[in-house]
């Protein structure tokens, strides 16, 4: 199985779904940077193709480090085909509580600034790449979510990043549209991974994350500038926009809210001093 992308980097490349990437791109024979911060589960991907990966664990909203990775990664391997911008955090929120404000700005750091600070340090490389051989394709991808369509009660902090960053990659996409280089938008309902095992509400869809995978990379390799998966989750989500407000409210209110940081079922936050929770 050959990929189109034979140079790829990887945020959140320790998570179900960035695994699930990595593996797929392994398989395909590509060089895979992986970027995660659990350490073990990155090195039992390196072990996959130790001649093809290199591991690096900085924290994707601290700029310095993520330029520094791309230029080892680039000294060694060259400018990339595919970066895909993964890593990213989730849980409840609630405005009445003081100690939830820092969950809202670790989701923005590194949900949005994570993504502008992942490809800020491969974009001059990869547009001189792509003026070098125009025949070859080359994408920015940001995994977003259809949460970030419109903001759910209790999830105001992953809401609100998510559609930040749909709008970022708009503009972004703007910018580039004459470049060559190719802006993707992923826009995930639910998938079969840590971040959505606590969930006590309906997950319509849910996905398994190496189908997942599979679908993201096949759609970019064709130029899908706007992937959504999986699909009838998206039409599901259209429909629910089509309601008046209230009645779409009342809806979501009906179901039980995703855990918030420090409760039982909600996923860890790097960086997130959870005893203030």
């Amino acid at each position: 199985m050959k990929t189109m992308f034979a140079n790829a980097v990887i945020t959140g490349a320790c998570g179900g779904f960035g695994q699930a990437l990595a593996r797929r791109l392994l398989d395909q024979g590509a060089a895979v940077a992986l970027l995660g911060l659990n350490r073990s589960a990155l090195d039992e991907l390196q072990r996959l193709a130790p001649g093809r990966t290199t591991v690096y664990t900085p924290d994707v909203s601290d700029t310095a480090a993520m330029q520094a990775c791309a230029a080892d990664w680039i000294a060694r391997q060259g400018a990339p085909d595919l970066v895909i911008a993964n890593a990213g955090v989730a849980g409840g929120y609630r405005t009445e509580e003081a100690a939830d404000l820092a969950f809202f700005r670790r989701a923005l750091e590194i949900n949005l600034l994570g993504v502008a600070s992942t490809f800020q340090p491969f974009l001059a490389p990869m547009l001189a790449a792509r003026r070098a051989e125009p025949q070859r394709r080359r994408a920015l991808v940001g995994v977003a979510s259809l949460a970030g369509w419109r903001g759910m009660p209790g999830n105001g902090a992953y809401c609100a990043s998510k559609a930040g960053l749909i709008a970022y990659l708009q503009s972004l996409r703007a910018d580039l549209r004459d470049s060559g280089l190719q802006v993707s938008t992923v826009s995930p309902g639910y998938l079969r991974t840590a971040m959505t095992a606590g969930n006590r509400f309906a997950m319509p869809g849910l996905m398994a994350p190496e189908v997942a995978a599979a679908t993201l990379l096949a759609r970019v390799a064709r130029g899908a500038e706007q992937v959504v998966l999986p699909r009838r989750v998206g039409w599901l989500a259209r429909a629910l926009a089509l309601l008046p407000a209230p009645m779409h409210d009342r809806i979501l209110l009906g179901q039980p809210r995703k855990p918030r940081p420090g409760e039982p079922g909600a996923t860890p936050v790097p960086g997130l001093d959870e005893a203030k929770h």
